[in-house]
């Protein structure tokens, strides 16, 4: 066969195995695109599907009168996926007349934010709280790439800080991390949805997309507090205002509604502008928001009416005259031969002021706040009755309130017991106490001797803003009504003629005490010098009496006496409390502080 007649049977064969490898590429081409095009499809979304969690509404917080403390609300996010963005300048063209970008240099701000290259170039948030129309048409831009919409839920404060230590705040992931949004954050987290969106391999949901919605979420309950919005201003006002005054570190205030244990006001606040005395124990953090009252004074990061212990002084000497008095030891009228100083086991105790071999009855003991009178008092009670007496009362046991971080104090035992005991525990030296505490323990007496449990929580709000009310708090005699009676008699004579004159409210009768108690040292024996904290604990009208209120501030200067420093704001307090509630005014009540009595004669401390 020759050379030109094989030419055209090569060529014919190679047509062949042309034409076959056609075929066979379109027959696969065919398999792919049709026969396995559904598989093949899945598993290309399968590389991009992702379940992606729905956050629940957070529930909000709101005072007793239904004011808003703390709320969340949905807003619409615009962002961009810088990595999928190709083409920066023609999108932020696209995107200006949406978010009211005018002007060849903003446009051109806007291109360089969606160019983003290196270290955060991921997400790029443009815009937020975008309106629903932004949001569509922004959605509806066919070649705008890497551009989605999201929804947050910030959480916001109408009222800025006001009671914040009590309130809490959110870590980075929206859940509680303190106070009542960590206690109740089951309950105000609802429950998260969940959905299926095609996302980028950097997070981003894919334009043109949408999203499928697996399960719903439910929004989370709503918490009605206790409190009283414009009663927590006062108070964290007035105790701002001494704070700065007396260049104190940080002070407390409490206002609890004396019948059912509700805490109305719980201020806790702390002066920024003040250094720690040397060797003292360390002054708790601050929060970088600011107070609404004063500059230079925040809002605590802890809740110190329940998380903070401290020495209370002479305002824990009603145990020992409660322990008296119910146990038949003493009463009001009881006489007692006070010297100025005693010595037990190498330890020398004192009065406040030096005096000679006095008679005191057990109610000008209480109202001139005599340490050594009061040692008197508490031998008759012995000791396992000033323990259990303690005890009956409050101190060192929880609250009720269960709150994140709260302290049960710290009390004298039966195994470390002394005979020193009789004087330091019964002015208020070796336990310690928070003014939570202290407060239920006057209130007890305000309440005709019946202790009733603290409670901040009224109860639950639905999505109806239905509220299902929390049970009321838990109560017990602890006290007779007689020895209640006695008791409110004796503490009125400490504002009227007594340590605690400062802390009479024009018109109202006021029972209640003073306390000045040295701040020890956290790692040695002893107490700082100079260091106190100085407290009033009381309620009114006395006659019948409605509020219980206690002040405690740390380390005022140079006054520093509970009569002096803390008593007055008590009376700012009160009397705002009284007037903004309607109570009627005591018949025959003083009309104006008159210092009668020594608001100087409570210090306790100086083993």
């Amino acid at each position: 066969m020759t050379a030109q007649a094989s030419s055209p049977r090569r060529l014919a064969i190679i047509r062949l195995l042309l034409l076959g490898s056609l075929l066979l590429l379109a027959a696969r081409m065919v398999h792919l695109q049709v026969a396995r095009s559904p598989q093949l499809s899945q598993a290309a979304q399968a590389e991009l599907l992702r379940t992606v969690d729905i956050p629940a509404l957070r529930g909000g917080i709101f005072d007793r009168n239904a004011q808003i403390i703390k709320l969340s609300s949905p807003r619409l996010v615009l962002q961009a996926d810088c990595s999928q963005i190709k083409h920066p300048v023609k999108e932020a063209h696209a995107l200006a007349p949406l978010l009211g970008i005018k002007g060849e240099a903003a446009i051109a701000d806007l291109a360089a934010k969606l160019s983003r290259t290196g270290p955060g170039s991921g997400q790029v948030i443009l815009a937020t709280d975008i309106s629903e129309e932004v949001a569509r048409k922004a959605t509806k831009i066919m070649f705008l790439d890497g551009i989605a919409v999201t929804t947050q839920y910030p959480r916001s404060s109408p009222n800025l800080s006001l009671a914040e230590s009590v309130i809490g705040t959110l870590d980075w992931e929206g859940k509680g991390n303190g106070g009542l949004e960590y206690a109740y954050n089951s309950s105000l987290a609802g429950k998260v949805g969940q959905t299926r969106v095609l996302q980028s391999p950097n997070g981003m949901e894919l334009p043109q997309t949408t999203p499928v919605e697996v399960t719903k979420a439910v929004p989370g309950q709503g918490i009605e507090l206790t409190i009283d919005l414009p009663l927590q201003f006062q108070a964290e006002r007035a105790l701002g205002e001494e704070l700065r005054k007396s260049n104190a570190i940080s002070g407390t205030a409490i206002v609890m509604d004396t019948r059912t244990g509700d805490i109305l006001a719980q201020a806790n606040l702390v002066n920024t502008t003040q250094i720690p005395y040397a060797g003292a124990v360390p002054v708790p953090p601050f929060l970088t928001s600011k107070s609404p009252v004063f500059p230079g004074i925040q809002q605590a990061m802890n809740n110190l009416a329940v998380t903070q212990a401290y020495e209370p002084g002479s305002v824990f000497k009603i145990v020992a005259f409660s322990g008296a008095l119910q146990g038949g030891k003493i009463t009001p009228q009881s006489k007692f031969s006070v010297p100025d100083q005693v010595k037990i086991d190498k330890y020398t105790f004192h009065d406040a002021e030096q005096h000679g071999l006095i008679t005191m009855s057990a109610t000008q003991i209480l109202a001139q706040s005599s340490n050594l009178g009061t040692y008197q008092i508490a031998k008759r009670v012995g000791a396992a009755g000033m323990l259990s007496w303690a005890q009956r009362m409050g101190f060192g046991v929880p609250t009720g309130l269960k709150f994140p971080g709260e302290s049960q104090g710290l009390t004298v035992t039966s195994s470390t017991w002394s005979d020193t005991d009789y004087v330091s525990m019964a002015i208020g030296q070796t336990d310690s106490v928070t003014p939570q505490q202290m407060l239920d323990a006057y209130n007890a007496i305000a309440n005709n001797g019946v202790f009733v449990a603290p409670r901040l929580v009224r109860g639950l709000v639905g999505q109806d803003l239905s509220v299902t009310p929390t049970p009321p708090s838990a109560k017990h005699r602890v006290l007779s009504g007689q020895v209640a009676s006695q008791l409110t008699d004796m503490l009125k004579e400490v504002v009227l003629a007594g340590t605690g004159t400062n802390a009479v409210v024009p018109g109202y009768s006021v029972a209640g005490k003073t306390g000045t108690s040295q701040i020890p040292y956290s790692n040695i024996r002893g107490y700082i010098p100079g260091a106190y904290n100085a407290s009033f604990v009381g309620f009114a009208p006395a006659s019948n009496p409605v509020l219980t209120t206690i002040v405690v501030i740390n380390r005022p200067t140079p006054q520093y006496f509970g009569g002096e420093v803390a008593a007055p704001v008590f009376s700012s307090i009160m009397s705002y409390a009284l007037h903004r509630y309607n109570i009627p005014s005591t018949v025959g009540a003083p009309t104006k502080i008159v210092k009668i009595g020594k608001a100087n004669g409570d210090v306790t401390g100086g083993l």
